[in-house]
C-alpha cells in the first residue's frame, strides 16, 4: 500500500498533501488537549508496532505481497489522533530512511494509512461495541473494525492509482504515471487485502491489544500503572522475527520499480512499456533501501533496519513528549 514516487502525478500528490495538513494540525491540537503529557512518548511505542507490522510482508496469490499496518491498534490504545501522527511519522521514516513509499506521494500514503485506516477502524469498533455490548462483542468489534479500516485504506489507494491513466497520458495514449485503470487497480488491491492483509490486520490488532490490556492496562486506562517491560519484550521479539517478512517473494502490487513494471501482467498481458514519468521522474536514494544494509546479509540488514526504525520513532516521540510536558508545566 506504500505508493512509490512517480505512480501519482505531482498534482495528485499536492492535493493529498494539502488534505493532510489540516488533519495533522487538528491531530496535534487534540493530542495536546486530550492526551496526558506522560503518555505522548507511548505514541512512539504505537508507531514502533506499526513500523514492525509493515515489515512483515505476506504472500499474495499471483506473486505479490501485502502487509498489516496496525492503525486501528494504535487508535484503540491512544486515540485516532495519536494513531494518525504515529503512522505519519512511521511512514516518513520508511520513505526517507528506507525508501519504502515515495517522498512526493507521502501525503497520499498518509491519507490512506494514517487517516482513513485508523479513523475508520476506531469508529467502526465503537459502533459495533454499541450493537454487541459484551466482552465477546468487543473482540468481534476489534476484528471487524480493523479489517474494515485497512480495506477502506486499500480501496482509496486503488482509486488513486486508477484515476491516473484516465487523467494523464502522452500523445500516443500511453499512461504517464500508474498505467492501471480502476477496473484493474481496485480488484488487485482489494483481493490482496480482503483475503490476506485484512485478516492479518484483524488478528494482529486483537492479539496485541489484548496482550497490552493484560500486561499494561495503564496505556489505555489513566488510573492504572504503565508497565513497559512486557511491551518492550514484545517489540524485541517482533524485531528478531522481522526477517520472516523476507520469506514472501515478489513486490507488493503497485510498488514495482521501473525495471519491473514493463513485464507486469496485471492487464492480462505484459504492459510492454515503462510509463514515461516512472522511467524518468523524481528519484531519491534512501540510506538503507528496502531495509538492506551494505556489507551484511539481508537477514541481519532487516533486523538492523527494524532496530533503527523503532529507535528513531521512540526517540522522536520521547522528545515531543518532553516538549509537551514542558509546555504544560509552563
Amino acid at each position: 500500500m506504500h505508493i512509490p514516487d512517480n505512480y501519482l502525478s505531482p498534482s495528485t500528490c499536492v492535493v493529498f498533501a494539502a488534505a493532510m495538513v489540516p488533519v495533522w494540525y487538528y491531530s496535534i491540537k487534540k493530542i495536546k488537549e486530550e492526551l496526558p503529557a506522560d503518555k505522548v512518548p507511548f505514541i512512539g511505542v504505537g508507531a514502533a508496532f506499526s513500523f514492525l507490522m509493515m515489515m512483515f510482508n505476506l504472500p499474495i496469490p499471483g506473486g505479490t505481497t501485502a502487509h498489516a499496518v496496525g492503525g486501528t491498534l494504535i487508535a484503540l490504545l491512544l486515540g485516532p489522533y495519536s494513531a494518525c501522527m504515529a503512522i505519519s511519522v512511521a511512514l516518513l521514516i520508511q520513505a526517507v530512511v528506507f525508501g519504502d513509499g515515495g517522498i512526493l506521494s507521502f501525503g497520499a500514503n498518509c491519507f490512506n494509512m494514517a487517516f482513513v485506516l485508523p479513523f475508520t477502524g476506531f469508529y467502526a469498533v465503537q459502533l459495533i461495541k454499541k450493537v454487541v455490548p459484551s466482552a465477546l462483542g468487543q473482540k468481534i468489534a476489534i476484528l471487524l473494525g480493523s479489517y474494515a479500516g485497512i480495506n477502506l485504506a486499500a480501496f482509496m489507494a486503488a482509486v488513486e492509482f486508477g484515476i491516473q491513466p484516465l487523467l494523464f497520458t502522452d500523445s500516443a495514449g500511453k499512461a504517464l504515471y500508474c498505467p492501471y485503470p480502476l477496473s484493474v487497480a481496485i480488484p488487485a488491491m482489494l483481493i490482496a487485502h480482503l483475503l490476506v492483509a485484512g485478516v492479518a490486520e484483524a488478528i494482529f490488532t486483537l492479539a496485541i491489544y489484548e496482550f497490552i490490556l493484560k500486561v499494561s492496562p495503564g496505556i489505555v486506562y489513566n488510573n492504572e500503572k504503565v508497565k513497559l517491560n512486557p511491551i518492550i519484550t514484545l517489540i524485541i521479539i517482533l524485531i528478531a522475527a522481522s526477517p520472516l517478512g523476507l520469506l514472501a517473494s515478489g513486490t507488493a502490487w503497485g510498488e514495482w520499480g521501473a525495471d519491473e513494471i514493463a513485464a507486469d501482467g496485471s492487464l492480462g498481458k505484459a504492459l510492454g512499456y515503462i510509463p514515461d514519468k516512472i522511467a524518468n521522474g523524481f528519484s531519491y536514494s534512501a540510506v538503507f533501501p528496502d531495509y538492506t544494509v551494505s556489507g551484511i546479509s539481508d537477514v541481519f540488514g532487516y533486523i538492523l533496519s527494524a532496530v533503527i526504525g523503532v529507535a528513531l520513532l521512540i526517540i522522536i516521540f520521547k522528545i515531543l513528549g518532553s516538549r509537551h510536558e514542558g509546555h504544560k508545566t509552563a
